[in-house]
């Protein structure tokens, strides 16, 4: 069985605690009982969240943990030194050290982040490198694996984090019972980035929104206005009316962003030529999807896939 403590401390970010719902479902799913889960502190007892309510916890004293997940809070204020302290002396005996979204600051005011890739919520991230120069700081990724030490982003980003965590001790099909079974929409991968196309395009209409979940669940296809407005349920000319409206975009640049961010995250993930990405997310050739990043990012695709450190094929 696999021993699980998140770490919380006065007034700790309250979304944290939705990681406890990943391992109560992988037990559920799971055949046999395959983690135990505690609430963990300094001292024990009731410990107050950001948004005033308290949760009861043990004292971190009672145990060792196979993984011990940092929770962060809303102002990036460090927990007590006797917390560093233990949370520095729980990467000698625990398999995994974790933190969700600011907890990041705490593996690092520990220590155990010194050279190590890492990430943290955006909005933090230029205080993180400001605090933390000596940390590769991944301040665009969902969640980071480096060794023993996983971090995440923002707080809803420790659920992908658990997510990952599950399908490393349970396997692939685990995790993504446990996604189904929260009704997650998508389960995001570790490379995915902070930034969503989707929640950037901003559609109010069910209607815009059936139209958009339909691209992207086909970016390979030909999305043309014609089968959008299909989707939509519309008239090619009234879908094309109401999606500039809510999104600012005419229908073709919001599909060229979604491939945009589909491509970028294969090839930050994946070593798949650059032809094959093109195919996948629906550029057709390498040129299209060069012109595409250009103006996404000012950028070509081979400099992205360089920087991202995946080892580059057949380019």
């Amino acid at each position: 069985m696999h021993r699980v403590g998140l770490v919380v401390y006065p007034d700790f970010q309250s979304l944290a605690l939705a990681v406890a719902s990943v391992f109560e479902y992988a037990n559920l799913l799971h055949s046999e009982q395959a983690y135990e889960f505690r609430i963990v502190s300094e001292r024990g007892g009731p410990v107050s969240s950001s948004q005033g309510f308290s949760v009861h916890s043990e004292a971190l004293g009672d145990g060792s943990y196979d993984t011990l997940i940092v929770a962060g809070d809303n102002e990036c204020r460090l927990p007590s030194a006797t917390l560093l302290d233990y949370v520095r002396d729980a990467a000698l005996h625990s398999r995994r050290i974790a933190s969700i979204c600011t907890g990041a600051f705490v593996l690092a005011a520990a220590g155990l982040l010194d050279g190590k890739r890492a990430t943290t919520h955006w909005y933090h991230a230029r205080e993180f490198k400001k605090r933390h120069p000596s940390v590769q700081l991944e301040e665009d990724r969902i969640f980071v694996v480096d060794g023993q030490i996983w971090t995440s982003a923002g707080m809803s980003a420790g659920v992908d984090l658990a997510l990952a965590i599950v399908e490393s001790d349970l396997g692939l099909e685990a995790a993504r019972m446990v996604a189904r079974k929260l009704v997650l929409y998508q389960r995001r991968g570790g490379g995915q980035s902070q930034f969503s196309t989707l929640l950037e395009l901003d559609a109010r209409s069910d209607r815009v929104q059936m139209a958009l979940a339909y691209a992207s669940e086909n970016l390979a296809g030909d999305l043309t206005v014609e089968r959008l407005a299909e989707a939509a349920r519309l008239s090619p000319r009234q879908f094309s009316r109401v999606f500039r409206e809510e999104t600012g975009h005419s229908p073709a640049k919001a599909v060229e962003r979604l491939r945009v961010e589909a491509a970028r995250l294969m090839m930050e993930t994946s070593r798949h030529p650059i032809e094959v990405i093109a195919r996948e997310t629906g550029f057709g050739d390498r040129e299209r999807m060069r012109q595409a990043f250009l103006r996404a990012f000012g950028q070509t695709p081979q400099t992205i896939q360089r920087a991202s450190g995946v080892a580059q094929l057949a380019l």
